[in-house]
């Protein structure tokens, strides 16, 4: 039985199979897609985890150095040296385009440490925090960077996908079954045209037969 609702003819058959044939380009094209995109979020994937861990190693000594200068100095000598730093930094956002996908990069630009703080009110671990939290910067701009595009190309991988199953489960199967079905009445047809027209042709020869005898 026929997959889709369309008259057994050729005409439905000559469409049918032109749009199977686009189906499957489609399919080809979208399966590729599909494989660059694994390829490009596994690799994201992988560098992601290391930056985590960098960052995580890097963060742990910035805090250790925070937690220092607060139990030398108190929490609000920490606070008031803080709003008193001059420091100027930028981050920098722009786009990469990966078929049709717009991932980001992110770029934190820092400039030379100066001194900061005085010799009263705070401990040096105030300086060596401030560096240190500096210094984590542009790896937490590199870390946000890979992030952001694991799931962007997630959710893309995810959408082909879906469109990928949609052609190779539903529509390639159900226009190939039915062009099976169109053709084999198409073929039921021409036989039943060929007995008709030998019992005509068979039936032409016996009435001439007999017309001969007459």
């Amino acid at each position: 039985m026929a997959k889709l609702n369309v008259a057994p003819t050729k005409s439905s058959y000559l469409t049918l199979s032109r749009q199977l044939d686009s189906a499957k380009e489609g399919y080809d094209l979208l399966d590729q897609k599909r494989q660059i995109l694994v390829y490009e979020l596994m690799s994201r994937l992988g560098r992601a985890r290391d930056a985590e861990r960098r960052l995580s190693a890097a963060l742990a000594p910035a805090f250790e150095s925070l937690r220092d200068a607060v139990l030398d100095g108190g929490s609000a000598a920490v606070d008031r040296a803080a709003l008193g730093v001059v420091f100027d930094h930028q981050i920098e956002l722009a786009q990469q385009n990966l078929m049709g996908i717009r991932l980001p990069t992110v770029t934190a630009q820092t400039e030379q440490l100066s001194v900061q703080f005085g010799f009263g009110g705070t401990s040096a671990q105030t300086d060596t925090a401030m560096q240190r939290f500096i210094d984590v910067l542009p790896l937490l701009a590199e870390t946000a960077e890979l992030e952001n595009s694991v799931i962007r190309l997630a959710r893309e991988l995810r959408k082909t996908q879906r469109r990928c199953n949609a052609l190779s489960k539903v529509f390639i199967p159900d226009y190939s079954e039915t062009i099976d079905y169109i053709l084999s009445s198409l073929e039921e047809r021409e036989r039943e045209a060929f007995v008709i027209q030998k019992m005509i042709k068979d039936r032409l020869t016996l009435q001439a037969e007999g017309s001969g005898e007459s």
